[in-house]
């Protein structure tokens, strides 16, 4: 495994981290005894990057990992994010008030069953509070010792600025892949300028990238990707046309398509730490083998050739769920 650091921390992290978001019912119903073992492969290959939630199946993802990492977590750096709540009429609301942010940290961590939680960010922007006073409370969390470091996700630009000039933040959070580019313009350079870690989520595209996926209609009925832009029949088609230049590139080095567009992401930088999500050894395994892959000058520009920004077909979530990035 290749390690980078994170932020200005000086914590060591896996280049290939883990996204636990699938662990819990998103996409299907998950196999528990899988996931946990999934974990414990994980610490084995050297992957120490893990990345929850408290809304991932509404505390299900986080207790989860407190099961299954008890008596293991001195080899762990593990992120949570605390902010978007379900009502119970369905609803999901952005809470980053600041009396609420103790409250969701404490709840994380008696899930947990930690007493720190390494890296906690703001899931999404609350846009009825301002920034400076849901980062000043998080960074009283740091100050009672509760959590090492802080984050967002999602956040645009001048909210990152303030964010970062209430409290120093050691990572954002965002959406990053060859389909979503849009960080290149103004967030990667802002994070770089403020020496932020950047940690792309959904870094295969949700697994279209990873070139297994070529039919929404296999996918599971309760999958939430179904809803997803991408995934409808008139755009599917095209995206999967830009993933055979994936194929094409994998297959002569004898690698994955995921391979290659994990290898795409890391040669973006040293600050770069893409959480690829998965619930299964096998995927965990491939994901971890893109730090072995070496993409050549030329590879490299015939994947920005292919997927320049804006070339995947599709915005990245429904119409709803897009409303509430970039604040």
């Amino acid at each position: 495994m290749l390690y980078r650091t994170l932020g200005q921390t000086g914590m060591e992290v896996s280049a290939i981290g883990l996204g636990c978001f699938g662990m819990s019912p998103v996409y299907g119903t998950p196999d528990e005894a899988e996931s946990v073992a999934t974990l414990h492969r994980a610490l084995e290959l050297g992957i120490t990057f893990l990345d929850t939630a408290d809304i991932y199946g509404h505390g299900h993802n986080e207790s989860l990992l407190g099961r299954a990492l008890r008596g293991r977590w001195s080899r762990v750096v593990l992120a949570s994010k605390f902010g978007n709540v379900r009502l119970p009429d369905g609803q999901q609301v952005v809470n980053g008030r600041p009396e609420y942010v103790k409250q969701a940290c404490e709840a994380s961590l008696r899930r947990l069953g930690v007493d720190t939680i390494q890296l906690y960010y703001l899931h999404r922007v609350d846009p009825g509070v301002p920034i400076e006073e849901t980062v000043g409370a998080m960074g009283r969390l740091v100050e009672e010792g509760k959590v090492v470091a802080l984050g967002l996700s999602e956040a645009a630009p001048a909210t990152l600025r303030r964010a970062h000039a209430t409290f120093p933040l050691a990572a954002l959070q965002t959406e990053y892949s060859l389909f979503s580019r849009e960080v290149e313009a103004e967030i990667l350079p802002l994070c770089r300028e403020l020496q932020i870690a950047f940690v792309p989520y959904g870094p295969l595209g949700r697994g279209v990238l990873g070139g297994k996926i070529r039919d929404a209609a296999a996918l599971a009925p309760d999958d939430h990707r179904r809803a997803f832009p991408r995934y409808h029949e008139e755009n599917l088609g095209r995206n999967l046309a830009l993933v055979e230049a994936l194929e094409e590139i994998g297959g002569r080095q004898g690698r994955t398509p995921a391979q290659v567009a994990l290898a795409w992401l890391l040669s973006r930088g040293p600050d770069i730490l893409p959480i690829p999500g998965t619930k299964r050894r096998r995927y965990l395994e491939e994901n971890a083998g893109a730090v072995e892959v070496v993409l050549g000058a030329e590879e490299l520009a015939t994947l920005d050739r292919i997927f320049a920004p804006g070339a995947a077909a599709g915005e990245r979530y429904p119409p709803g769920m897009m409303q509430r990035v970039g604040l």
